[in-house]
């Protein structure tokens, strides 16, 4: 895991201008009401591994083992976008392309199929994923590309 997400920061370091590359986050502590609950509650953050309840200024910088896990999954990400993989979501040229559901095993998520995930399909079922993607549905295994 921690070779993959190294691999992820150096891939972001060498495709972007040296003054767009993204600083280490700083996810402070553990002092939360809700720290250690497996559900990021630091409103600085969006995506399918934050909490479904209101999130609370008081909460910011004080959830970092729940948040760290998160993004180091690629589960969360920045909410100004900073931080955010660019993924390459591929073709629709899978036999299994536009069917609602994500065939794309570089995913995970209650979006993807039920079904056998094969290598072969990796790249080419884009409008699924990507649609399953925005909506929060899926997300990228370990955080890669």
């Amino acid at each position: 895991m921690k070779r993959l997400f190294t691999g992820l920061a150096t891939a972001l370091t060498l495709a972007l201008p040296p003054t767009a590359v993204a600083q280490p986050v700083d996810f402070g502590d553990d002092r939360s009401e809700w720290a250690l609950d497996g559900e990021c509650d630091d409103l600085r953050f969006v995506g399918p591994g934050m909490t479904q309840t209101t999130l609370l200024e008081a909460d910011v910088r004080h959830d970092a083992t729940d948040c760290r896990i998160a993004f180091q999954d690629g589960r969360i990400w920045p909410r100004d976008g900073r931080g955010v993989p660019t993924i390459e979501f591929g073709d629709d040229t899978s036999t299994w392309a536009f069917d609602g559901e994500c065939d794309d095993p570089r995913f995970i998520g209650p979006g993807m199929t039920q079904s056998t995930l094969l290598e072969a399909d990796a790249r080419r079922d884009a409008t699924d994923c990507r649609t399953a993607y925005e909506s929060g549905r899926i997300w990228l295994r370990g955080g890669g590309s």
